[in-house]
């Protein structure tokens, strides 16, 4: 089909305003997305981390009680007696190491008597005039004890109750906190205090005011270090015997960090703010003309 002069002419006006339509729609939307997306304002960002120390006011103690079979051959099958008698013995000493805890004013609650444990050990006995060792066995009946006290003072009556009652191993005292979480509070509250004083002191030696905080973060949440006992005796057995027997407790220190953010508002806010308000107000000029050549 052959088209006319003024047909040919018409039709390449057309496509000039629909391109020259398209043109501007474009460039005001790319222009609408520039002045739309807000400026990212300067900001501060710090990190702190803080502790606190106190001393504990309890005390978790591990002790455990054992009696032994006497050593058999390994052949010898003939064990079961013995480890009826070697459990009972255990049983007694048992109910007598509670009377003593409760006699030394714990409570049926702070006592825990864990579950029997039994086991094999075996043992070379001394080489004969033959050369041989013979294999021997004997079987450990054991129960486990874990004692909680309120009041550490009392520390040195339980153990020497404990020492009395004939306990086999005292595993290790540990001092504790019976309220964490003031103490963690305490110690994240200085964190955030100690990043707002850093803060400020930035902010002032640049010349820069803080404004709102934007973001805050525990980097590190309140750690806990309970500790171990640290004792002047020379052993266990020593503890009832020395009366100038001194147990430490020591000190428990808590942990925390921060990372908070603030807004600066400097002297140059004023200027961005006109920046921002000169751009918003050519934007609104400019979107009349657009939208008139998108009609033509």
């Amino acid at each position: 089909m052959t088209l006319n002069p003024y047909a040919r002419s018409m039709m390449k006006l057309r496509t000039h305003v629909a391109g020259t339509a398209l043109a501007a729609l474009l460039c005001t939307g790319a222009a609408q997305a520039a002045t739309s997306m807000p400026t990212q304002p300067p900001g501060l960002s710090v990190q702190a981390q803080s502790f606190v120390e106190v001393e504990p006011d309890k005390a978790s103690l591990s002790a455990r009680l054992w009696e032994n079979t006497p050593a058999v051959s390994s052949l010898d099958d003939s064990e079961q007696g013995a480890l009826r008698e070697a459990r009972e013995r255990l049983e007694e000493r048992s109910r007598q190491l509670i009377e003593a805890m409760e006699e030394a004013g714990l409570s049926e609650r702070a006592i825990s008597a864990g579950s029997l444990n039994v086991y094999q050990e075996q043992m070379n006995q001394p080489q004969g005039q033959n050369g041989e060792q013979e294999m021997m066995v004997r079987t450990r009946v054991e129960r486990p004890f874990d004692i909680e006290l309120s009041d550490i003072d009392r520390l040195n009556d339980v153990l020497d109750a404990l020492v009395e009652a004939g306990v086999n191993s005292l595993d290790g005292v540990q001092f504790d906190l019976q309220d964490r979480e003031e103490a963690a509070d305490e110690a994240l509250v200085m964190a955030l205090e100690k990043a707002q004083r850093k803060a400020e002191l930035m902010a002032q030696t640049l010349g820069a005011e803080l404004g709102d905080v934007q973001h805050i973060t525990e980097t590190q949440a309140p750690v806990f270090q309970p500790r171990m006992m640290a004792m002047r005796a020379e052993s266990a057995q020593g503890v009832s015997d020395d009366a100038n027997a001194e147990y430490r407790p020591g000190i428990i220190r808590i942990d925390a960090g921060v990372n908070v953010e603030w807004a600066l508002a400097g002297q140059n806010d004023s200027e961005r703010g006109d920046d921002e308000r000169g751009a918003r107000e050519q934007d609104a000029q400019d979107r009349p003309d657009t939208a008139a050549a998108a009609q033509e």
